[in-house]
């Protein structure tokens, strides 16, 4: 990896604009698969754009679809999200705040979305 593909040299201005590519693959993504529950990146609130973000320094840094998955349930229920069948914002739950092995297929292959487009930027 050269320096310049390292989280620490990239601009914030890099990180944001590959955080919008993953995240428009995987708002499509999850559109194929009847969710329409993600905005467009244009109007995404600042808390999930810095989501976004921390996984584009995470993937840069090495981290694996696995690790992001982790990364992404950490900074969840440390925001005071827990477990729940549907997603509901209002009342802080996700069904997948749980392991990276018991997320369905589909969710698993977002992950791996999220760190191809990642990749592909670098």
């Amino acid at each position: 990896m050269t320096d310049a593909a390292t989280p620490e040299a990239m601009s914030s201005e890099r990180v944001y604009e590959i955080a919008g590519k993953a995240h428009e693959m995987n708002r499509r993504w999850c559109e194929l698969h009847g969710d329409d529950s993600q905005g467009p990146w244009s109007e995404a609130p600042g808390w999930q754009t810095k989501s976004a973000m921390n996984g584009v320094r995470a993937a840069l840094a090495g981290a694996t679809p696995a690790e992001l998955h982790a990364n992404w349930m950490l900074e969840k229920v440390d925001q005071g999200w827990n477990y729940g069948p549907e997603k509901d914002p209002e009342n802080k739950s996700h069904p997948c705040i749980v392991a990276y092995a018991e997320l369905p297929a589909e969710q698993r292959a977002k992950d791996s979305i999220f760190h191809a487009v990642v990749e592909s930027m670098r």
